[in-house]
C-alpha cells in the first residue's frame, strides 16, 4: 500500500465505516474494513471517500467485488452483497458531497501555480508598459531647456515696432 495524505485531510466521519466488521477471518479475528482494504493493497481512507461519493447502488457493488477479493475471509464471497450493503449504510454519503479526489488535490496545486504565474506575467506587462510610456513622455524640465529663449535682438526690435505703429 502507497502512503497517502489522505489520513490528515480526513475526518473521522469515516471511522464507523472503517472500523466496522466484514467477518470472521480463518484465524477467528474479526477482520475490519480498515484492514481489508489494506490487506487489498488499497488506502482505507481514499477508498472510503470514493465509495462515499458513490451512489448507493453504485458503492455497494464496488463494495461487494472488493469484499469477493479477499482471500482469508471464508464467509465474504457468498455474503459478500449483505455484507456490503451493510457497510454502505455507515458512509457519510449527504456529508461528504464534494470529497475531492486524488486527481483534484493534485490538480489543484497546478491550477493555483497557473494563476500565480499568470498575475505575474500580467504585472510584469502592466508595469513594462507603464515604463516604456513613461520614458517616452519628455518631462516638464526639459520642455522649459528647449524653449527659445528672448535674445535681446528680439527685444530691441519689439519697442521699434511699437514705435512705428504710432
Amino acid at each position: 500500500m502507497t502512503p497517502s495524505a489522505s489520513v490528515s485531510r480526513l475526518g473521522p466521519e469515516f471511522d464507523d465505516f472503517l472500523f466496522a466488521s466484514i467477518g470472521e477471518g480463518r484465524n477467528g479475528m474479526l477482520l475490519s474494513v480498515l484492514s481489508a482494504f489494506a490487506r487489498l493493497d488499497l488506502d482505507p481512507w481514499q477508498e472510503a471517500a470514493e465509495l462515499a461519493r458513490l451512489p448507493g447502488k453504485a458503492a455497494t457493488q464496488r463494495l461487494t467485488s472488493l469484499i469477493a477479493e479477499l482471500p482469508d475471509v471464508p464467509s465474504a464471497p457468498s455474503d459478500a452483497g449483505t455484507i456490503a450493503a451493510r457497510l454502505v449504510a455507515l458512509l457519510p454519503h449527504k456529508a461528504l458531497p464534494n470529497v475531492p479526489s486524488r486527481e483534484a488535490w493534485l490538480g489543484a496545486g497546478a491550477a493555483t501555480k497557473s494563476r500565480t504565474i499568470m498575475y505575474v506575467i500580467f504585472m510584469i506587462l502592466a508595469l513594462g508598459v507603464q515604463w516604456v510610456v513613461a520614458s517616452h513622455q519628455p518631462s516638464a524640465q526639459a520642455n522649459n531647456a528647449h524653449a527659445p529663449a528672448a535674445s535681446p535682438a528680439l527685444a530691441k526690435e519689439q519697442p521699434q515696432t511699437r514705435a512705428n505703429d504710432d
